[in-house]
């Protein structure tokens, strides 16, 4: 599997439907798509990978098959947009939370559905930006190091 293209990610009906080029078939990519919950585990689709079992010929057509799939079959009734402050900062995919007057993040590589973000609360979601983008910035200079 290749990156996953988080930048071209959408929010749908309580969903992140996250595509990614499956593979190339006489250098056409072919797209699937993972899903990320608002409700976490809780979810049969949390972490699911194309759910559906079709693949697109283009990013615009993954998406339409992801959101037809959630419309048909989800077990979620969202009231919200959990993941409306998503960010993509070197590839990573980073999600700001929001609960009274603390922030708090989700940290995924550009690899694979692992959160790996630090438990720590932040005073403003500037706070929480910076200090993430920080410890992404050292981590990625020190690759370029090696």
């Amino acid at each position: 599997m290749s990156r996953l293209l988080y930048e071209s990610s959408v929010s749908f009906e309580g969903y992140l439907i996250i595509p990614f080029v499956y593979g190339k078939v006489d250098n056409y990519e072919i797209y699937s798509y993972k899903l990320l919950s608002e409700i976490g585990q809780k979810s049969q689709f949390h972490k699911a990978e194309n759910p559906a079992e079709i693949y697109g010929n283009s990013l615009s057509n993954i998406i339409d098959i992801a959101k037809e799939n959630i419309e048909k079959n989800s077990d979620l009734v969202s009231h919200g947009d959990s993941f409306q402050r998503r960010y993509t900062y070197h590839q990573n995919l980073i999600i700001v939370f929001q609960q009274d007057d603390k922030y708090f993040y989700d940290h995924y590589p550009p690899e694979l559905l692992n959160n790996i973000a630090a438990p720590k609360l932040f005073k403003s979601e500037y706070e929480c930006l910076s200090w993430i983008k920080q410890g992404l910035d050292m981590r990625h200079t020190r690759q370029r190091v090696r």
